[in-house]
């Protein structure tokens, strides 16, 4: 037996949060993120499968073919909503889908803006949707702040 063999043996494996005995949000083997947290090495760990998602359901959502005739910064908007929305709520932006597929910026611009969930994210949306417009990145360096 091992020390982490038998510290794993009384933590168990949690692999969604939950709040342990002490009332502290707690995931992994026993993991404190109340008062530890994660490093910033972890969180890119956590990261990487996520981005790769977002790649794969923004491929889906416009089509192979029509996302990679995309230029760049279009890729990018829509490759970070589908981190943001997920697949299932990105699917639902259907007319936002066919002015993708047709490159008609202004109106995906439009249906990006005529969201719910423009309202939620605010200036995220903002800067997304003039992104799908001009097709340039922001000036300011600092991508997504939010």
């Amino acid at each position: 037996m091992t020390v982490e063999s038998l510290i794993k043996g009384h933590e168990h494996l949690e692999l969604k949060p939950y709040k342990c005995t002490s009332g502290k949000l707690t995931i992994g083997y026993g993991r404190n993120l109340d008062d530890r947290g994660i490093s910033e090495r972890e969180a890119d760990i956590l990261f990487a499968p996520d981005i790769a998602q977002a790649y794969s359901d923004a491929r889906r959502f416009v089509g192979r073919e029509k996302f990679e005739a995309l230029d760049e910064v279009r890729q990018g908007v829509v490759i970070d909503m589908a981190f943001n929305l997920g697949f299932t709520r990105l699917s639902g932006f259907r007319n936002f889908q066919a002015a993708l597929q047709v490159h008609d910026w202004e109106l995906a611009m439009a249906e990006m803006l005529n969201s719910r969930w423009a309202e939620q994210v605010g200036r995220r949306a903002e800067r997304l949707s003039k992104m799908m417009r001009s097709g340039e990145w922001p000036e300011d360096e600092s991508r997504g702040s939010e």
